[in-house]
């Protein structure tokens, strides 16, 4: 694979008043196979969270699936993660 994949998205949600502290990150990762994978990392702000990986034949439609998956989060209340 030639094309650089772009950085990983974090996101996070804080609410104090429902003492929520979330996390969310996307990241594309090749695999050994030539494909793509999206991993979808989420939980508790502060533990280790859970982990779901998507595999994709090529790096646009992986692309195509974390930018909804990144539009879905972000009208839920998720902003840019500091740090």
């Amino acid at each position: 694979m030639t094309n650089a994949l772009p950085d990983p998205v974090r996101l996070a949600r804080h609410d104090p008043d429902r003492n929520m502290a979330r996390f969310y990150a996307l990241t594309l990762e090749p695999t050994l196979f030539g494909e793509v994978a999206l991993l979808r990392t989420w939980g508790r702000i502060g533990t280790r969270g859970q982990v779901r990986m998507e595999t994709f034949g090529e790096a646009n439609e992986a692309g195509a699936a974390r930018a909804k998956l990144e539009r879905v989060k972000r009208r839920r209340g998720y902003s840019d993660r500091d740090g």
